[in-house]
């Protein structure tokens, strides 16, 4: 495996692991909450992450296309975030040809990713329903461990 498809597989580990953080526990109206009317639901973002992650593994297989889900209910959201991120983390694992270039998939999909995986987290807060900060540099964040099940926090703080 190239050391970009390396990166990338990181990268993805990295999109679930602060993924989960944030939408761990999250509550039951979570979902719902808006701090302006103009601004969008954790439900909305959450589900344009699924999207994001579904556009960077067709991009990677050579596929242009882009769908705009509906938001589904919280819980099946977070499945299908986690689902999507393992399909990609699949294919960049396989033999596979790549067919767009690895910086091309970061500047795209996956850091639009993570900048809404911390919007997410910051409507937490927001919503009154904080996750605890963290020393993400100690994270144990492993390739190929892209599911809801990631290791517990090294080191979080208030």
């Amino acid at each position: 495996m190239s050391d970009s498809r390396t990166f990338l597989r990181h990268i993805l580990a990295t999109i679930a692991y602060r993924g989960a953080k944030a939408i761990r526990n999250a509550g039951p109206n979570f979902a719902d909450y808006r701090p302006a009317e103009t601004s969008r639901t954790p439900a909305k973002i959450l589900a344009h992450v699924g999207d994001l992650m579904d556009w960077g593994l067709a991009m990677s297989e050579g596929r242009r296309e882009w769908h705009d889900s509906s938001p589904l209910a919280w819980e099946k959201d977070c499945e299908r975030f986690f689902t999507a991120v393992k399909k990609f983390d699949d294919y960049l694992a396989s033999e596979k040809p790549l067919q767009v270039s690895a910086e091309k998939l970061f500047q795209s999909a996956l850091a639009d990713a993570l900048t809404h995986i911390g919007q997410i987290a910051m409507l937490r807060r927001m919503a009154g329903v904080p996750i605890r900060g963290e020393n993400y540099y100690v994270a144990e964040i492993t390739l190929g461990r892209v599911g809801a099940d990631q290791a517990a926090p090294r080191k979080e703080f208030d």
